[in-house]
């Protein structure tokens, strides 16, 4: 049990350590999400529902290789009317998996219980919950040339 708890501390923990703000500045004012993915790659979407307004959502775009150990592309968003919602725009088509947790305090950081379970919820991408870590098999989806829009529950 302990194995599993330290296993559990151990992924959220390297996925929050990459976390990082971003803004929209990489998008121009004459410039959409759509438009950016029709010429440079594809965008992904990914709404999440909270249950209040408190702290932000971090999400992180991941692949086989550095699945659990950083992401490709992390983003911040703050939680509207009960929803956070990013955009990874210019993603090229290949497979993925979105890792994402909920910072209610603000201190951009999973944080976790005396005995290594985790505070703050947390998802991945195709709603698999486990016992124990991700599974790279259970989160992965293919990205074409089609823009899409994923719903990831916490």
């Amino acid at each position: 049990m302990k194995t599993i708890i330290a296993t559990i501390a151990l992924t959220i923990s390297s996925l929050i350590s990459f976390a990082q703000d971003i803004t929209d500045a990489s998008i121009t004012e004459n410039q959409t999400v759509e438009a950016i993915a029709e010429t440079e790659g594809t965008s992904i979407t990914v709404n999440v529902p909270v249950m209040s307004n408190d702290g932000s959502i971090f999400f992180s775009l991941q692949t086989k290789k550095n699945f659990l150990k950083g992401g490709v592309d992390n983003l911040e968003s703050k939680i509207v009317d009960g929803k956070a919602t990013v955009t990874f725009i210019n993603v090229a088509p290949g497979e993925y998996a979105i890792t994402l947790f909920w910072d209610k305090n603000g201190n951009k950081q999973m944080d976790f219980e005396a005995n290594g379970m985790p505070k703050e919820m947390y998802g991945v991408s195709n709603n698999v919950m486990n016992f124990g870590p991700p599974q790279w098999s259970d989160a992965v989806f293919t990205v074409t040339n089609e823009a899409q829009t994923l719903d990831i529950r916490m």
